[in-house]
């Protein structure tokens, strides 16, 4: 209770702020507590506490009133503090009003004071008449200068203060662009580090290195400038904040000076007042008025200046904090900047790093030699860079340039302009910023360019180290022109001073200079993108050129790779000869072979006809064979007729398989031979086929030759045509060009003759310029037109010679997928070979298991034997020992009845290892034969036992002559039973259970002894015996099919040796009782009785009596005995089910056959066990019979009787063997019959044999073509890799090939070169010399080498042609100076011609020799593609050998499956046979035999019944006569039953025999007419395959000799095409010669034209500079003029730029009015919004408060309602317990475990309020004792203590049950402590505070404050706006009471039990019926 209400009061105490949502858990905690409490009034009611409980629960109800009260204290106490914190929010909100009161208290009274003094100055004006002019200006003056003055105050203030809003603003707004710009700044900080990073991976690969140096000092300075750009930007900040804040100091100050002239005015109104206030009377009303009026002006301007004045302080604040905010942003800014510092100087140090990487490329590119063609390259585009890096420099001094201006304005100028012109700057530089980052990209894009030619050159610069001294020249002009760069550099930034003061001095100029340079700038790149277009259009032109040079050269390799082919193709042709003339030979070989094989055909073909008819002869003697055999079926059933026969027939059918195996080996090899005639005839044609493709492919060839020549030819007389087009077009341009120079020079002088103004020489000079300009252009049109014609016709033929590559690539392809297939083919060849040889593996395998079995077998066969020797010896000694055995015969039995049940247990255990091993079977199928011979074994053992029951027929006959010594025996044994019987009842008195059975077996010995004097009693005894027997041969019959079992199922040899085992005990227990029986004590007794007999003959009657109870025991232990064999009977049958599913799992593999011989067994056996149960009948009635004559005769008389009776068995023993030997007959007559069986059996095993002979044969034949197989695939494999080895030769050889192409092709395009290099100075002179050197000796070098090469003299190329056009520009700056070297280099060019002469034959040379080369290339080629098709012809022939092997391996698969299914259904056959007939041998001798045995037994008992009811009837009469007589009827009657029965059986015999012959010869039958029908379809196939294979043969003959004769036609044809194609190359080739040598004289007479050309070109060059003089000395007058006009220009600019500066002054000027009328407007505007919002929130708060107040009141109803429900729930429920509960208590006592109860004990006890202490006592006292605990529970519950109740610990909750568990906490429940006096807020522990599922075991009993109120969740979690479950905590709350824990239903469930809402219902019994009963009330 105390922590629900503790909980409740701090729940009330946290949720005073939000009662709104505190309904719904306040209404869960009212339940739960009404729950609670009506369970506690119910528990206190029904258990009648005492009165001492209700004091307490009193306590506890005032403590908890105390405590209510204290919590309502502490309720008003926050609500006091609630209203103080409203009353601060309404001080808050009003505060604001307050001031506004004030100011307008203040300006009420200033009114009233201003009202009064203009009431007393206008009173003094109306008195005062005499100082009118005076007193009357004062005032007016006064009030318009005070109007003006506040006027121009308040303005001037408000003008402030809008610039201080303004700047706020903006400076709000630069600082968050400046952060933006950071914020970009640093991404591209981290771009550039980015690309840092990528230049230090690619640092050896990076371009030129001084060029990356200069970009990196670029960057270096662009971060600089950036930094110091950041600082200004600081500085700046600092200057608008200090300027700021000086405003504000302003604006304050100003306040005040305003307010101190109001006063001054005031008191000088004032004293003005009291000076004139005597002379002042009379007021004139219209000039009050006016006063008025004017008052009340002034009070609504001061009302407004008021308004606006307080409009200012607001702002002011809001200034102060955007003030705050800005200095933050700026220290978040400054921050930043370190940052970027620290940032900067990584990349800084990153650059040093990339500096000095750059510095190590530098040292190696010094050491490169190409570098100086490409920095020729690059400079344009460094030119550029240059350009854009000044562009960048020009920007950055122009940033900050303004940024000085705008520092130097700031200083002079308000802060609204720097605001708008910062803003303006900001704009600029990001434009600026941009272009810079576009600027990078671009520079980006170059260093990526530049890195690439850098790769390019150092793969050249490796090989060429000629060009170090052009190197050295270029560094010098490049270390000039950075010297030149830097001067310009330094002058830039004197201008950029210089334009520094300009802006100083004028903004708008700066702007004006920014945008022309804009403009200038656009133009300059605009012009630089037009020169570098028409540059990269001059050099691709340039590229075309060089690449139809290329072309040409590739042309003429391409002349000399087609007369190679030539000679190839003619060698090929020789080889085609050779080959046909082998192929022709071959023919004639086949040819040979193939009529040797036809003739070999046509003798097996008779043979076979031969064959066949020897098979239908003997088929036909076979049917006459088959009559005769029925014919003498019928009349005969003598058997050895028909085994003859058969015998006969088997040696038939064994001569007709050997011929048949004969036929089809013969078969076979014909089979092979035809193979072999067919591998080779395939080969023949192939070969065939293959010369006949080459030749036409080395037709097509020539074709191809001979049209590419003319090709060529066409083409190069096209070329000469170009050339001599050109040179025309030279020379007409020439003349053209010296026409138009003359017509300018004339146009020239006419100019100066016609006008001396420097205009018009302006003028000349820009036409001539122009002029220039067009023939530039018209000539790079005709050379760009003559390249598109070149480029066209270099496009055909390289298109041309694309196709060809195309042909040969194809064929190339072709070939690898060719060689593919054949790897495909080969790969699946060998999984073929691997699965037949896994197949061999497997056959290995059977055979070796077969063997394995058949070893098995052969032991167990030995085995079998051993026991059935030992079988036999036991009954040798079973028979010796039975002489004496009959004295123990009951006690035999009973051994042998515990031996069967043993035995079954044994069997038992065995069925469940057999089903165990019922799994195996299915994986040993071949286990068939050895089930049919063991079947045969079983047979034969049958047939022992059969034989043993009959010797045991003897022994019977032997007992019946030694019954009149037995009689005495017993009759002296009878005296010595009688002693015995005495003290076996005294035994029975005195010892126990177990001497009471022994006592039993004693009895039973006495009772025997005294059976023994009937006679009948000794037939009983014989009986027994025989049943004993027969339940040996059951036993021998079982285990005999356990064994089968055992072998059926492969049992392991631990299962046989534990038979073994059963064998031995068997063995020891039967020598045991033979020992008994043989022990000399028994002998000695039968004296003893002998000498006794007569004595004991009056006890006769006696132990008649005795006898009679023995019997009826003996019938009854009967009755047990054929239970017992029910039992095994029983187990038979589960046998024979377990025998069913065997047969269910070997149906697979076995015939019906052993289905029937298992149904004959069954039947046999139940058979044997109703003749047994008959039998047992039957002896039981004889023995009753026997009592009967025995009690009936007297002493006297039974002599007589008993010597009839005697007799009478005599007679029936002789009947009894009689009959034996009738049997044994019969069995004899079975035996032969099973001998017959087993000599066809023989025969079917022979037939196997055969069978598996061939198989073997087949498997043989099957390695060979393996191994011949393997031997092929392995040469296949060879000449594979051959053929690869020669591929790649070939490859080489043609790589050989390519490089000598390439190097001609090099020499023929340095010939071409050598031409145009003569007009490019004498600079390129040197290295043509060098480089020819260089081709003489690298001529053998690699084909990259060479074109590396081409690529140079490419790039001297452009060089020259950049060179040419520099010197262009160069002629028209100094014509004069150059004239002279002009002719020294055309003298020196004259011997540099001579020298290119004398190298032009030198290369000659060189080519001849080199064609040389490739002509001996070409001879090695052709050898290799000779060895190519040989390769090729033998992969086609080992192909078609692998095809011709897979056929072979099908048919071989097919012979072999054929073979399979073939051996299986023989063996098939032969199973079905053998079962048929053993299970028709079984059944016949088993029933027959069973049934005759049976019968005979039936009639003879039943007629010994009869016999001895005729003597009975007749002793009753006293008739004795008569009964002889009927003994010798019924002795003549059993005779002639015995005849008839014989006679009847030997009928039945000779029936069952015919009808066993009649079936045996129908199998026979079938057998051999499938047998016929297979040999037949056999013979068919056979037929029909030789008849295919002739047909074959002969077409293939016929199809070869078609071939040959083709072949031979064809070959004559290509003979005479090879003649006339090599007749036709010859030609060509000397045609072809021809023409290369006239082209080459017209190659030298165009290269004489060239050179008097080039001699026409130096005249011209000379007339060129002669004019060029002229120009210059035009150009001196103009530039004169031009000065003129620049001064002229410079003023009239001087004057604009002032006009427009004071233009744009006052368009500044309208701005910034246009600018602070717009502030003004949204000042007012933004004033006028805050007053509105000002009110809206006012009205809010004051409705928000109401609603709280309302909330208040209800809150406070509700406890109040709540208070007083729990007020009457206390009062309802004091002193109640529940009657249930205490039920449920007493019933779980004994639910409870033992160990355990004391626990509920306790419990209840503390329900009942006594001690712990107490309970422990009473518990120790008595803990076993029952009255005990009941007196201490009933009595001892008056006695009022205060309870400590159970604290359980953590381990017993969790061991526990949960039953348990509730027991626990209903006890703790029911027991509420007594809280603490005093409970504050801060005690109660929160909701959700940690230490769940934990007891707070370490803890005091006071509550601890510091942990509990500190810990976790106390201001997040509120019990009222919690849910339901939280409401009521499940972890542990606060602490607990000093007496106890609190009420348990409130406390922490899972310190108790498991936690649960709502109590779950558990399956122990008792505490559900608990929780249903909580749940009902």
């Amino acid at each position: 209770m105390s922590s629900w209400l503790g909980g409740l009061g701090s729940g009330l105490g946290q949720s005073l702020g939000q009662v709104g949502g505190s309904l719904a858990s306040l209404s869960g905690q009212i339940s739960n507590f009404t729950k609670d409490m009506l369970m506690e009034g119910t528990e206190e009611v029904e258990a009648e506490l005492p009165n001492s409980r209700r004091k307490e629960i009193e306590a506890i109800h005032a403590i908890l009133r105390s405590e209510n009260e204290r919590l309502k204290k502490v309720c008003t106490d926050l609500e006091e503090k609630h209203e103080a914190s409203e009353l601060q929010i309404k001080q808050l909100s009003t505060s604001y009003r307050n001031q506004l009161q004030q100011k307008e208290v203040e300006i009420s009274h200033l009114k009233a004071r201003q009202s009064a003094l203009q009431d007393q100055l206008l009173k003094l004006q109306s008195a005062a008449q005499s100082v009118n002019s005076g007193a009357g200006s004062v005032p007016a003056t006064t009030a318009a200068s005070s109007f003006s003055y506040g006027i121009g105050h308040h303005g001037s203030a408000f003008h402030d203060d809008d610039m201080d809003f303004g700047d706020i603003i903006s400076s709000q707004q630069e600082i968050n662009r400046l952060s933006n710009e950071v914020s970009r700044l640093e991404s591209e900080v981290g771009h550039w580090r980015h690309i840092a990073q990528i230049s230090k991976a690619q640092g050896s690969n990076s371009s030129d290195q001084s060029e990356i140096c200069k970009l990196q000092n670029i960057i270096k300075e662009l971060k600089q400038n950036r930094s110091q750009e950041i600082d200004d930007h600081q500085h700046e900040m600092s200057v608008l904040q200090n300027a700021h804040q000086q405003k504000l100091t302003e604006i304050t100050r100003r306040h005040r000076e305003e307010l101190r002239d109001y006063e001054e005015r005031i008191e000088e109104l004032e004293n003005l007042l009291q000076q004139d206030g005597s002379g002042i009377a009379v007021t004139d009303h219209s000039k009050i008025q006016e006063m008025q009026k004017t008052i009340q002006v002034l009070q609504t301007e001061k009302v407004e200046s008021i308004k606006k004045t307080e409009e200012l302080e607001d702002k002011i604040k809001g200034i102060s904090k955007k003030l705050s905010s800005a200095e933050n942003d700026r220290d978040v800014l400054k921050k930043e900047q370190e940052r970027l510092n620290v940032e900067n100087r990584q990349i800084i140090k990153e650059c040093e790093s990339l500096k000095l990487e750059c510095g190590k490329l530098q040292s190696y590119a010094m050491k490169q030699s190409d570098t100086v063609t490409e920095k020729e390259r690059i400079c344009p585009q460094r030119t550029s860079v240059e350009e854009e890096v000044l562009r960048l420099q020009q920007a950055l001094s122009d940033a900050e340039n303004e940024i000085m201006r705008l520092s130097n304005l700031n200083q002079d100028n308000s802060l609204a302009e720097d605001n708008l012109k910062l803003k303006m700057h900001v704009q600029g530089l990001e434009k600026e910023n941009s272009l810079l980052s576009q600027e990078k990209e671009e520079l980006q894009v170059s260093l990526s360019k530049l890195s690439n030619d850098y790769e390019v050159i150092k793969s050249t610069a490796t090989r060429d180290m000629d060009l170090d001294s052009e190197l050295h020249d270029l560094r010098l002009n490049l270390e000039a022109k950075e010297q030149e760069l830097k001067q310009s550099i330094t002058e830039k930034e004197m201008l950029i001073a210089e334009l520094e003061e300009l802006d100083k001095q004028n903004q708008e100029a700066t702007k004006h200079m920014i945008l022309i340079k804009d403009q200038l700038s656009k133009q300059q790149n605009e012009g630089d993108n037009i020169i570098s277009k028409l540059k990269e259009d001059l050099n691709d032109e340039k590229k075309r050129v060089h690449q139809l040079e290329d072309d040409k050269m590739n042309i003429t390799t391409e002349l000399d790779m087609q007369k190679e082919k030539l000679i190839q193709s003619e060698l090929v042709l020789s080889d085609l000869h050779l080959t046909k003339q082998k192929l022709e030979d071959k023919v004639e070989d086949l040819v040979d072979q193939l009529n040797k094989s036809q003739n070999n055909n046509v003798n097996i073909q008779k043979e076979n006809f031969e064959l066949k008819e020897r098979l239908k002869q003997n088929e036909e003697e076979l049917s006459r064979i088959r009559d005769k055999l029925t014919q003498s079926l019928n009349q005969d059933s003598s058997s050895s007729f028909k085994d003859d026969l058969l015998e006969e027939r088997e040696t038939e059918i064994r001569n007709l398989k050997q011929t048949l195996a004969k036929i089809e080996q013969l078969n076979e090899n014909l089979k092979k031979a035809a193979f072999d005639l067919k591998m080779e005839n395939e080969k023949l044609v192939l070969a065939c086929e293959d010369v006949r493709h080459q030749l036409e492919e080395s037709i097509a060839g020539n074709n191809q030759i001979s049209l590419e020549k003319n090709t060529i030819v066409e083409a190069l007389k096209m070329e000469k045509g170009q050339l001599e087009a050109e040179l025309c077009r030279a020379e007409k341009r020439l003349l053209e060009e010296a026409s138009k120079y003359k017509q300018t020079i004339e146009e020239l002088s006419n100019a100066r003759s016609l006008s001396t103004s420097a205009l018009q020489l302006e003028h000349e000079r820009l036409i001539q310029l122009n002029q220039e300009k067009d023939f530039e252009i018209a000539q790079l049109k005709k050379n760009i037109e003559q390249m598109d014609i070149d480029h066209k016709e270099t496009k055909k033929i390289l298109t041309f010679s694309l196709e060809e590559q195309k042909q040969l690539t194809q064929l190339i392809n072709e070939k690898e997928i060719f060689i593919e297939k054949l790897k495909e083919r080969s790969s699946e060849l060998q999984e073929e070979l691997d699965k037949h040889t896994q197949a061999l593996r497997k056959n290995e395998n059977l055979k070796q298991t077969l063997e394995e079995k058949d070893r098995s077998l052969g032991s167990m066969k030995e085995e079998n034997s051993h026991l059935k020797e030992e079988l036999e010896r036991l009954r040798e000694q079973q028979s010796r020992a039975a002489l004496v055995a009959e004295p123990k015969t009951l006690d035999c039995i009973t051994e042998l009845e515990s031996e069967v049940s043993q035995l079954n247990v044994i069997k038992d255990s065995l069925e469940e290892e057999i089903k165990h091993h019922q799994k195996i079977i299915e994986d040993q199928n071949q286990s068939k034969m050895q089930l049919l011979q063991s079947l045969q074994e079983q047979k034969k053992e049958m047939d022992e036992f059969k034989y043993q029951h009959e010797q045991m027929n003897v022994t019977h006959t032997q007992l019946f002559l030694e019954k009149d010594e037995e009689i005495k025996t017993l009759q002296k044994m009878i005296e010595e039973i009688k002693t015995q019987r005495h003290e076996e009842r005294q035994d029975i008195q005195t010892e126990n259970s177990d001497i009471f059975q022994e006592t039993k077996v004693q009895s039973l010995n006495i009772e025997n002894g005294s059976e023994k004097h009937d006679l009948s009693k000794a037939e009983t005894e014989k009986l027994v015996k025989g049943i004993k027997e027969r339940e040996l041969e059951i036993k021998l019959l079982n285990e005999k099919n356990i064994s089968l079992t055992k072998q059926i199922d492969q049992l392991s040899k631990d299962e046989v040796g534990k038979l073994t085992q059963i064998i031995q005990q068997k063995d020891l227990e039967i020598q045991a009782l033979t020992a008994r029986v043989s022990s000399p004590p028994y002998t000695q007794d039968v004296v003893y009785h002998h000498q006794q007999l007569q004595a004991y003959a009056v006890e006769r009657e006696k132990l008649l009596a005795v006898l009679n109870e023995k019997t009826r025991e003996n019938s009854h232990l009967k009755t047990e005995y054929h239970k017992m064999m029910d039992i095994v009977a029983a187990k038979e049958a589960a046998l024979i089910k377990l025998q069913d599913e065997n047969k269910k799992l070997s149906t697979r593999f076995e015939s019906s056959g052993q289905d029937m011989f298992r149904e004959t067994v069954q039947n046999l056996s139940r058979i044997i066990r109703e003749k047994d149960i008959e039998i047992d009948a039957l002896s039981q009635k004889c023995q009753t019979l026997v009592t009967v004559l025995q009690t009936s005769s007297t002493g006297n008389e039974a002599g007589g009787v008993n010597s009839k009776q005697f007799e009478e068995l005599l007679q029936e023993r002789n009947k009894l063997k009689q009959q034996v030997k009738k049997m044994e007959e019969w069995k004899q007559q079975v035996m032969t019959t099973v001998q017959n069986m087993q000599r066809e059996s023989a025969q079917l095993q022979e037939e196997l044999h055969q069978l598996q002979a061939q198989v073997s044969v087949d498997s043989d034949n099957n390695s060979k073509l393996q191994v011949d197989y393997t031997g092929l695939i392995q040469s296949y494999e060879q000449n594979e890799t051959k053929l690869k080895n020669f591929g790649q030769e070939l490859a080489q050889v043609q790589h050989s090939i390519g490089q000598l192409c390439n190097t001609k092709d090099l020499l023929l395009g340095k010939l071409d070169i050598i031409s145009p290099q003569l007009s490019s100075g004498s600079s390129l002179t040197s290295h043509s010399t060098e480089s020819l050197k260089t081709v003489k000796a690298d001529a053998l070098r690699e084909s990259s080498q060479e074109i590396e090469e081409l690529r140079k003299s490419l790039q001297e190329k452009d060089e020259t042609i950049r060179t040419l056009q520099e010197n262009n520009h160069r002629l028209s700056d100094s014509v004069a100076a150059t004239s002279e070297l002009e002719r020294k280099e055309h003298e020196q060019a004259d011997s540099e011609i001579k020298q290119l002469k004398e190298k032009q034959d030198i290369l000659q040379k060189s080519l001849k020799e080199k064609d040389l080369l490739i002509k001996a290339k070409s001879d090695q080629l052709l050898s290799l593609n000779e060895n190519f098709t040989n390769k090729v012809n033998e992969n086609e022939l080992l192909r078609q050998a692998v095809t011709n092997l897979k056929e072979r391996t099908l048919i071989l698969e097919m012979n072999i499956r054929e073979l399979k299914e073939e051996n299986e259904k023989i063996v098939e056959m032969s199973r079905e046979k053998e079962t048929e007939y053993q299970a028709l041998q079984e059944t016949n001798m088993k029933f027959s035999m069973m049934l005759r045995e049976r019968e005979f037994e039936c009639h003879s008992l039943k007629e010994k019944a009869l016999a001895f009811e005729q003597l009975l009837k007749e002793k009753e009469q006293g008739k004795t006569g008569e009964l002889n007589q009927l003994l010798n009827a019924v002795k003549s009657l059993q005779e002639k039953t015995v005849t008839f029965q014989k006679e009847r059986d030997q009928v039945m015999l000779a029936l069952k025999q015919k009808q066993m012959e009649n079936t045996a010869a129908q199998n026979e039958v079938q057998h051999l007419r499938d047998k016929e029908l297979r040999l037949n379809q056999e013979l068919e196939r056979l037929r029909n395959h030789l008849l295919e294979t002739e047909d074959s043969y002969t077409r293939e003959v016929l199809a070869a000799e078609d071939r040959e004769a083709k072949l031979r036609k064809r070959v004559t044809v290509l003979e005479e095409k090879l003649v006339s194609s090599s007749n036709a190359m010859e030609n060509a080739s000397h045609q072809a010669s021809l023409q290369v040598e006239s082209l080459q004289e017209q190659l030298n007479i165009v290269s004489k034209q060239r050179d008097e050309t080039a001699l026409q070109l130096s005249m011209s060059q000379e007339q060129v500079k002669q004019y060029a003089l002229s120009l210059s000395n035009l150009q001196m007058v103009l530039e004169h003029f031009q000065q003129e006009e620049k001064a002229m220009y410079s003023a009239e600019l001087g004057k604009n730029k002032q006009l427009i500066a004071e233009w744009k002054k006052k368009a500044e000027n309208l701005e910034e009015k246009l600018l602070l009328l717009q502030e003004r407007l949204d000042e007012a505007n933004a004033a006028l919004d805050s007053a509105s919002r000002l009110t809206e929130q006012l009205d809010l708060k004051e409705e928000q408060m109401e609603e709280l107040k309302k909330q208040n009141e209800l809150q406070q109803e509700m406890l109040d309602d709540v208070q007083k429900k729990l007020m009457n729930l206390v009062n309802s429920t004091e002193g109640k317990v529940d009657k249930i509960l205490m039920r449920n208590l007493f019933i779980g006592h004994f639910h409870t475990p033992k160990n355990q109860r004391h626990e509920v004990l306790r419990l209840m006890g503390s329900i009942l309020g006594i001690k712990r202490e107490e309970m422990e006592q009473l518990l120790n006292d008595d803990q076993g004792g029952v009255t005990r605990w009941m007196t201490g529970w009933l009595g001892g519950g008056s006695k009022s203590v205060p309870n400590t109740p159970l604290r359980p610990n953590q381990q017993s909750v969790l061991n526990s049950s949960f039953s348990e568990l509730f027991v626990k906490f209903l006890e703790t429940e029911s027991h509420p402590s007594v809280p603490p006096a005093k409970l504050s807020v801060r005690d109660m522990k929160p909701l959700g505070s940690p230490g769940r599922g934990k007891l707070d075991t370490n803890r005091p009993e006071s509550f601890k404050d510091s942990a509990e109120s500190r810990s976790g969740r106390r201001t997040d979690m509120n019990p009222f706006l919690a849910p339901r479950s939280a409401a009521v905590p499940l972890i542990n709350p606060a602490g607990l009471g000093p007496s106890g824990p609190g009420h348990l239903l409130l406390k922490p469930i899972s310190d108790v039990l498991p936690t649960f809402t709502p109590l779950p219902v558990l399956p122990d019994n008792s505490a559900g019926v608990v929780l249903k009963d909580l749940l009902k009330q």
